[in-house]
């Protein structure tokens, strides 16, 4: 993982391979029940440019956005912030994600930047909320199942 500064925003960049084709890597950002197995109680996704982005991560944390880019599949864009809750210094919208599906062999690179993150503080909280989830998506984008995500039963660490 890595952080980046600038002098009003902070951005997480991490890059993961997993062990599937960009095509079924892709599915798991964009199809709800997918979506759901890696990260999310819920999930209301309109894949299109200006469709809604809405996932309830944890009871409570719901992250809202709007797909900006759509180029299946190599390369996603939406916005994301927080509705209300613990993480309201981010609010719905005001982030971008970037996500590059590059091929590799049989697999997939999976380059991810969130990027406009507030503060020191709130990248911090959103690296560490990534590194979680985005292991979680190897797995099952992986053809593995990733189990019960523990943060949904207050199990956060």
């Amino acid at each position: 993982m890595s952080t980046t500064s600038s002098d009003t925003t902070t951005a997480i960049e991490r890059e993961i391979a997993i062990a599937a084709r960009p095509e079924t890597v892709w599915e798991f950002f964009v199809d709800p029940e997918k979506a759901c197995r890696w990260m999310g109680m819920s999930a209301e996704l309109d894949p299109q440019p200006g469709g809604i982005y809405r996932v309830e991560v944890i009871p409570g944390n719901v992250a809202r956005g709007v797909f900006v880019e759509l180029d299946p599949p190599r390369r996603l864009v939406y916005t994301w912030g927080w509705e209300a809750g613990a993480a309201s210094a981010v609010p719905p919208g005001s982030t971008t994600i970037e996500i590059d599906l590059v091929p590799d062999g049989d697999g997939t690179t999976v380059r991810f930047t969130h990027r406009d993150l507030p503060t020191e503080d709130a990248a911090g909280k959103h690296a560490h909320g990534w590194g979680h989830y985005l292991e979680r998506l190897a797995t099952a984008a992986g053809g593995g199942d990733p189990g019960a995500d523990p943060w949904l039963s207050g199990g956060m660490s």
